[in-house]
């Protein structure tokens, strides 16, 4: 296991009329959203920190994070590096 003391991710902010869903592409199951921006990339930050840390507790592989150039979004969707 690889633990860092910094860790970037790139996450996919989903507009829809009810708000902002936060996926991360290479962390199956870390989601979470906001009703306007700062709040989707403050629930990105403490879901991110929360995910991580249970990797490490569980001494998981801690997956590499994807090119952000390689990240296929739709047209409601936008790419965001979230560092913790």
């Amino acid at each position: 296991m690889n633990v860092k003391d910094r860790y970037i991710y790139p996450a996919i902010f989903d507009f829809d009329n009810d708000g902002i869903t936060v996926t991360f592409p290479d962390l199956p199951g870390c989601i979470t959203c906001g009703d306007c921006q700062e709040e989707a990339f403050r629930n990105a930050k403490e879901v991110l920190e929360l995910y991580m840390y249970g990797l490490e507790q569980d001494e998981e592989e801690i997956p590499e994070p994807s090119q952000i150039n390689l990240i296929k979004t739709e047209d409601t969707q936008s790419i965001v590096l979230i560092d913790i």
